[in-house]
């Protein structure tokens, strides 16, 4: 419930009480007059409040199964259509050139403490990034690639392939931090979208008046600040990303039923031969064994 209020809802219903304040105010009809938009009458009140929450909770519902594609897009999956093609690559251009930025401010040498800890927050920002050759058009695009091409990939499991499988058997603490993390992302990226859509109809409704193209600005400011909000979550997630892979890794092999890696070589060996089994690749086959499981079944009940 509290992901639907969040995520879905809430984004749904700002935009909604925006496009109603406009209607309220005459803003497509003509010049807007503000001082009509609060309603005047509790039952006027109730009836806008039930006009809010039916039509955003209506919105939230048909926008639920486009979730993944609206982080997509954000993220730069721009490649379907050739405008969008073309602008993906100029941008990559420029997050080349800031990559590079980057890279030089933290290959410097610093001296004093202030020169320091700017090369400190310049190998930070670096660390984040993915490398140059799979640079995504924003940087909300760049903070989730950079997790999912290291998290499974320091180990030889290829991360996009084996996620979903070794998302079912993190622990119950990892799930909440995961599903949190995950939830702060989606609400923020649905936030860009909704003050986007305002700012688009307010443009609409406020194109003749001027003076209150301010309210334009002010909504995109607002897109602008719960993009950031999106990038610093996607951080966040690609961080437990990491923390899974590290923690849970040997349990998939398990529940798949493979024997457990002697040694690093051997656990890189095996991981990238079961990458190559989820993939479909042929040639990755591998012996079982369900004595491990069996024998981790019967010490459940042990104390």
């Amino acid at each position: 419930m509290r992901r639907v209020l969040s995520v879905h809802f809430a984004p749904c219903a700002l935009f909604v009480a925006g496009v109603l304040a406009l209607v309220r105010a005459g803003s497509f009809e003509g010049r807007s007059d503000w001082r009509s938009v609060p309603p005047e009458r509790p039952a006027t009140a109730i009836g806008a409040l039930v006009v809010i929450s039916s039509c955003a909770l209506l919105l939230g519902l048909l926008l639920q199964p486009f979730q993944v594609r609206a982080v997509r897009v954000l993220e730069g999956y721009w490649d379907r259509w050739p405008v969008t093609a073309g602008l993906a690559s100029l941008m990559i251009g420029v997050q080349r050139r800031r990559r590079h930025a980057l890279s030089r401010r933290a290959d410097a040498s610093a001296r004093g403490g202030g020169a320091r800890r700017v090369q400190a927050d310049a190998q930070r920002r670096l660390a984040a990034r993915p490398p140059q050759d799979v640079l995504m058009p924003t940087a909300l695009g760049n903070a989730l690639r950079a997790g999912e091409i290291s998290a499974g990939e320091r180990y030889g499991l290829t991360t996009l392939a084996s996620w979903p499988r070794l998302y079912l058997q993190v622990s119950e603490r990892a799930v909440v931090l995961l599903r949190s993390s995950r939830d702060a992302l989606d609400t923020a990226v649905n936030l860009c979208w909704s003050f986007l859509a305002l700012t688009g109809t307010s443009a609409l409704a406020l194109y003749d008046e001027p003076s209150c193209w301010w309210l334009c600005g002010l909504e995109l400011a607002l897109a602008a600040t719960a993009y950031k909000g999106a990038v610093t979550a996607a951080q966040a997630y690609a961080g437990l990303m990491h923390v899974a892979y590290d923690l849970h890794r040997f349990d998939l092999l398990e529940a798949l039923h493979y024997s457990l890696p002697a040694d690093r070589d051997a656990e890189e060996e095996m991981f990238l031969r079961v990458s190559d089994q989820f993939l479909g690749e042929r040639g990755a086959d591998l012996p079982y064994d369900h004595g491990r499981s069996r024998n981790r079944g019967h010490d459940t009940g042990s104390p």
